[in-house]
């Protein structure tokens, strides 16, 4: 279905209803494990001569249809799912590096990506360089000789600086390393990295494509782009200890990485997605183009609202005018800017914990993406494990509050806010 757009695909990728025995919503296909016709069938099986399923850690029928769909409206020449946005990336990035290997990342990342890569996986002899992402020169100035990989967020959480994905892919493309963008925010319905020279692309599945707040889920979709035999590489052009001798790059050619994924990603970390999981999250994709415009809508809408209200320091969203990232806005998100606001309340710390805790309709929790709407102060929760310097470099002070705009009535959103608001008083 690779001609066919956006919401077409999110609603009929992956899924032929002829080997289904034509169910027109995707079965949930809960075992473990699958019957082999026979020995030979199995031995096939687990030496690639024949593609199919053998355990539901390295693959499963509901899963496959999610990931087909992923690969679809991302433009990538497969996909991989997880148990969560975390377990893709630490997946992800395991498969792909080792001890000695260095990444050069965004200093404007999810806390939880920035404490992986800056305090667990240096345990691991793999290293990072964080380096303020608003200049692509940047990227390419931290390159060391053992650099494999450079990674963002498109959309930062919760700095929502837009990067400039296309001048970030030169300097990865310049040190030969792969470049890897986190989607999350932005989702595939409002911006494609692919089409800007990502090579790999990662979701939090919990987010806004499963939409409920009711899931976990990640994912990597493979743009198929990157030259793994560029001699940076050797586990994809050497026989392959883990997998009898197996030499990725000649016998899987452009899904090299896809593969790896499969075969030594899920098999050894084991960060598999339940069926059910992918059942639910693939009813929240099939409605994503629907709701993300609504989202950003809603998002804009309550800025605006928000940059008038004395009680307000300033207020931080991308559509907006008065938004340092909003000419790249125009360029990169030009059909909406996703749902999430920040803005800085006067009084600092203590007042912005207030009003976090004086809301009613929009619920205190640790997640984005939801149908409803949700409130956070990430400098005493989501960014607490960092410093003061590095969450100024991630964008996140004392009087940040974060908003995960939902699809209720705007004015209620805003009553909800101003009563907020009045507790200060």
């Amino acid at each position: 279905m690779g001609n066919q757009k956006f919401s077409t695909n999110a609603l009929h990728a992956g899924h032929d209803t002829t080997q289904t025995a034509g169910t027109r919503a995707v079965p949930i296909y809960q075992t473990s494990s699958y019957v082999f016709k026979d020995t030979d069938h199995a031995a096939n099986l687990f030496s690639l001569k024949e593609l199919g399923f053998i355990y539901t850690r390295l693959n499963n029928p509901t899963n496959q249809i999610l990931q087909d769909r992923l690969a679809a409206v991302e433009g990538g020449v497969g996909a991989v799912v997880f148990a969560s946005g975390t377990s893709a990336i630490s997946t992800g990035l395991l498969t792909l590096l080792k001890a000695g290997d260095h990444i050069v990342a965004s200093s404007s990342l999810y806390g939880g990506t920035y404490n992986l890569l800056n305090v667990t996986l240096p345990r691991l002899g793999i290293t990072s360089t964080f380096v303020d992402a608003s200049d692509p020169k940047n990227f390419g100035k931290a390159v060391q000789k053992n650099t494999r990989a450079i990674f963002v967020e498109s959309l930062g959480n919760p700095k929502l600086d837009v990067l400039d994905l296309k001048g970030i892919s030169l300097q990865a493309k310049a040190a030969k390393v792969p470049f890897i963008v986190d989607n999350t925010v932005a989702t595939p319905a409002l911006l494609n990295p692919i089409e800007h020279g990502a090579n790999l692309v990662i979701h939090s599945l919990t987010k806004y494509i499963g939409g409920q707040g009711t899931s976990l889920g990640g994912a990597i979709i493979d743009a198929g782009t990157f030259d793994w035999a560029n001699g940076k590489f050797p586990e994809f052009t050497e026989p392959s200890a883990g997998y009898h001798g197996l030499v990725y790059s000649e016998a899987l050619g452009a899904a090299a990485f896809t593969f790896k994924l499969i075969l030594e990603g899920l098999r050894d970390f084991g960060g598999a997605l339940s069926p059910y999981n992918a059942f639910q999250i693939i009813q929240g994709l099939e409605t994503l183009s629907v709701r993300i415009k609504k989202h950003s809508e809603n998002a804009l809408e309550l800025a605006k609202w928000l940059e008038g209200r004395d009680e307000v320091a300033w207020v931080n969203y991308p559509g907006l005018k008065s938004s340092p990232y909003n000419k790249l806005a125009k360029e990169y998100l030009p059909n909406g800017q996703s749902g999430l606001v920040t803005f800085g309340i006067k009084g600092g710390f203590e007042a912005a914990k207030q009003v976090t805790d004086a809301t009613s309709i929009f619920s205190l929790l640790a997640n984005i993406g939801d149908t409803k709407s949700l409130i956070i102060h990430p400098a005493s929760t989501t960014h607490q494990q960092l410093t003061s310097e590095q969450q100024e470099a991630a964008g996140v002070g004392a009087d940040l509050i974060r908003l995960s705009v939902g699809l209720e009535d705007i004015e209620d959103l805003k009553s909800d806010l101003k009563a907020a608001f009045e507790t200060l008083k």
